[in-house]
């Protein structure tokens, strides 16, 4: 039985993950988890799951929680703030974390996790987009794992189980399109908020959705896979694929195209990180070639995706400016999403935040030189946004 520890357990991430140890008890024990400030809920995974240990982001919610568990037999540690959500992902003979906290929140219990000697189940992109200076070389010092949970990076690495040292020519990440896949880009101009939010294929939070419209989702995804599986970026490309049922493909030396396929699940790439290298059983619904229909592909447009090669540039220039560029697309969306900016000066604010940031960038950041560029790229956000000037074509 493998011991798990989760990070952002109230959370889509974190929800869908104790779906997974609730079907597999005899695969699956909870040492730990962690949550933003869900009270209800967490106290209920409290009572189902038994945690030895339990935080949660806000410290004045601690007497809340207490009472709300004082049922619960045995009672589990509680600690809270960052400190104690880092003390949770460190804690005991987990021998997995799984990281569902959003943002660059994720980062520092996740190196916490790698410094105690867990393997990483990664369902945070920060901790690379942002973090792979500082956390790759952690992964080789503590002989950790770092397996992909999410569906594009575990699809790939599915992919190349069984492909030879040397073998992996082409990664090619699928992408729905968004929301405006199908729109003229005549017709961005008008964008709104509820527009961006009205998903083609599926329900996801806010952030991500928009991430989605934009793009940026593939961007920040090619910086993550030229982390993980070691390809430069001029070897990873992005394809329009609508139906999603394709997660991604490899091409190797010979120019045989391997593909991983499933109906849009996050259940499915979490359960191979968590179970790798096994497989196991489950009794969900099978992929029907048939019933799924036609797949296809196209090149994506990248006058109405700009923020793709924005993450290209970020990608190759290195250093922290990863980190950079999406700490700038976290507070570009958030502006959005409160009607500060229209849907067309996202791209904009974030380029013109990067090209500040140019002169200060190092090739071989510190933690502290990632967290203090992120804290840097969120303020200068704001200062372009009330600069009319500082965004205009």
């Amino acid at each position: 039985m493998k011991a798990i520890t989760l990070l952002g357990s109230t959370g889509s991430i974190g929800t869908q993950t104790l779906d997974i140890v609730a079907s597999h008890p005899e695969e699956f024990r909870i040492v730990g988890l962690a949550a933003g400030r869900n009270l209800d809920l967490l106290s209920q995974q409290i009572a189902q799951f038994k945690p030895e240990i339990v935080a949660i982001a806000d410290p004045t919610q601690l007497p809340d929680l207490r009472s709300a568990i004082a049922q619960v037999t045995p009672q589990p540690t509680l600690v809270a703030g960052s400190e104690g959500i880092a003390e949770v992902a460190a804690y005991g003979d987990a021998q997995s974390v799984v990281t569902g906290i959003v943002g660059c929140a994720g980062l520092l219990p996740t190196i916490a996790a790698i410094q105690a000697g867990k393997d990483i189940a990664l369902a945070n992109k920060e901790t690379l987009i942002a973090g792979a200076p500082v956390v790759l070389p952690l992964v080789e010092q503590h002989g950790v794992k770092l397996l992909p949970a999410d569906s594009e990076h575990s699809a790939i690495f599915q992919c190349l189980q069984g492909v030879p040292a040397g073998g992996l020519r082409r990664i090619i990440l699928t992408a729905s399109g968004g929301a405006f896949r199908d729109w003229p880009v005549e017709k961005l101009a008008s964008v709104t908020v509820a527009d961006a939010l009205n998903h083609p294929n599926w329900s996801m939070g806010r952030k991500i959705t928009v991430d989605s419209a934009t793009l940026m989702n593939k961007g920040l995804e090619v910086i993550e896979a030229h982390s993980l599986f070691n390809l430069d970026y001029d070897h990873i490309e992005i394809v329009i694929h609508p139906q999603s049922i394709i997660h991604s493909l490899i091409e190797v030396q010979d120019t045989s195209v391997l593909a991983q396929l499933g109906w849009p699940d996050m259940r499915l790439p979490l359960l191979y990180a968590m179970s790798w290298p096994e497989r196991l059983h489950t009794d969900w619904k099978p992929l029907d070639l048939v019933k799924s229909g036609d797949l296809t592909f196209r090149e994506p447009n990248h006058e109405k995706y700009p923020c793709m090669g924005l993450a290209y540039a970020a990608g190759r220039a290195g250093g922290a400016m990863p980190a950079v560029l999406n700490a700038a697309n976290e507070q570009a969306v958030a502006l959005f999403l409160e009607e500060k900016i229209t849907f067309l000066e996202i791209p904009r604010v974030i380029e013109a935040t990067c090209d500040r940031f140019t002169a200060q960038n190092t090739a071989t950041p510190s933690l502290e030189d990632i967290l203090e560029s992120d804290r840097w790229a969120r303020a200068a956000v704001l200062e372009a946004a009330a600069s009319p000037t500082a965004i205009t074509l």
